[in-house]
């Protein structure tokens, strides 16, 4: 029966004193249940039937649970998919990371020939197809890097090796280099050299001259290149500007982005992908190092880097050296490469007897034991039978305590630097540089020189 809160139910005449003892008790508890049920009728909803606000609240209750519970639901499959997005993308990461390795030995070797083909006396048609072959190779090397580059600083896998340098390590290097893209395309590179010490990472910063110097040279018609630094009191500025076309105001911002390139010169062979500036401004903010932009369209534009100074432990002013000291320093200098690729070998022989140099390659340092003791050791961080090149190094080492290392590896982990400038080793990333790695052998190898570091 429903409960009927204004009559009470009737006792009959024969009831006993226990019986209107109750019924008594349960009319109090009527009039309390009815002065209850106008309370919550009057504070709840205007014209609402009787229990109208326990309902509607009742109501509020359960869309709420339902809808938290899909929520809940939703949050997880978002957490799922997360989950599946960062494996596949650290999955493409380790395997653009084995693919490039894999692909740069062929690519290595390949350089190294073109190199050592190029010192030799050839006619003038020939050495016109040797150049568009280290040309090509060139460019091959820099879309392999920079799609790696792209790949690692997506996936939050590449990590800065911090320490400081003389900038002209860095700089001399890349001058001597674009100087003679630059001559390619009929234009004048201007490099004025500094003798600051920076602090950065030093194959990073790299990568980012080399894209500002790239675009340089691959937008400008015609005039002139600048390469140079400017001191601030909070840092060195590193600037490369152009006499190019300019970059509209409307698109200094857009071409920061992904696959966004502004006109490239039609003769020009090597477009690009669109990603150079893009890993630019991901480098800079990883390193914390401000870019700056200016650019006047039909006069050119200006790019640049500031990046804090640093302190050596112990510095000595950068020496100069020409192409005929270079000469004499390597000529006859008897020079180790342990490498596990019999391509790579033999065009690291190639190159180096073409320098003047006793070249002699091997896979193990057992193998080249009746050699004579080497000046330098050249030597592979991957090499057979699970060994790496610090382990074959330090043996080496055990021997000849003052033997001069250069580590060549395709590996860019931070951690693999860190410990080779650690032992005191040179690093070269592949595919090698045959001037970077020329500059490093005069540098180890001559007297009074400033000790290399890492010249990536």
């Amino acid at each position: 029966m429903p409960l009927d809160l204004a009559r009470p139910p009737e006792l009959p005449a024969d009831a006993s004193e226990q019986e209107r003892a109750l019924a008594e008790e349960n009319a109090r508890l009527r009039r309390i249940c009815a002065a209850l049920m106008e309370r919550v009728e009057s504070g709840g909803m205007a014209g609402g039937a009787p229990y109208g606000a326990f309902e509607h609240s009742v109501l509020l209750a359960e869309q709420v649970r339902e809808r938290t519970e899909t929520l809940q639901r939703t949050l997880e499959a978002l957490r799922r998919a997360k989950a599946e997005a960062e494996a596949a993308n650290h999955s493409k990461t380790r395997f653009l990371a084995a693919v490039s390795h894999d692909l740069l030995q062929p690519l290595n070797a390949a350089r190294l020939f073109a190199s050592a083909l190029d010192t030799h006396p050839l006619p003038e048609a020939s050495q016109r197809l040797v150049g568009n072959i280290g040309r090509s190779l060139k460019d091959v090397e820099s879309l392999l890097g920079t799609l790696v580059d792209i790949s690692r600083l997506d996936a939050g896998v590449l990590e800065p090796d911090i320490a400081p340098f003389p900038v002209a390590t860095l700089l001399d290097t890349l001058a001597e280099e674009y100087r003679q893209m630059a001559a390619a395309r009929g234009l004048e590179l201007r490099y004025v050299p500094s003798g600051a010490v920076v602090e950065s990472d030093l194959a990073l910063l790299a990568r980012v001259v080399r894209n500002f110097l790239t675009n340089a040279i691959r937008y400008t018609e015609s005039g002139r290149v600048l390469l140079g630094c400017r001191r601030h009191p909070e840092g060195l500025e590193i600037l490369v500007g152009d006499t190019g076309p300019g970059i509209p105001e409307a698109q200094r911002e857009e071409i920061f982005l992904e696959f966004r390139r502004a006109g490239a010169r039609r003769d020009s062979p090597d477009r690009g992908l669109g990603l150079g500036l893009a890993i630019v401004d991901r480098i800079a903010g990883m390193l914390g190092h401000p870019v700056r932009l200016a650019s006047r369209p039909g006069h050119g534009s200006l790019f640049s880097l500031r990046v804090p100074y640093g302190r050596l432990a112990t510095s000595r002013p950068a020496a100069t050296v020409n192409r005929s000291v270079e000469d004499r320093v390597l000529a006859g200098r008897r020079v180790w490469v342990i490498d596990d690729d019999p391509g790579i070998c033999e065009g690291m022989v190639a190159l180096l007897e073409g320098w003047g140099c006793r070249a002699h390659a091997a896979a193990t340092p057992a193998r080249l034991a009746g050699e004579g003791p080497p000046d330098v050791l050249l030597v592979d961080y991957h090499l057979e039978a699970g060994l790496d090149g610090l382990e074959v190094a330090a043996r080496l080492r055990e021997e000849w305590p003052d033997l001069p290392v250069v580590v060549i590896t395709a590996n860019h982990d931070a951690v693999l630097t860190s410990r080779a400038r650690a032992l005191g080793y040179g690093c070269l990333l592949k595919p090698l540089k045959p001037l970077r790695l020329r500059m490093m052998l005069t540098t180890l190898l001559g007297p009074a020189l400033v000790p290399p570091g890492d010249q990536r």
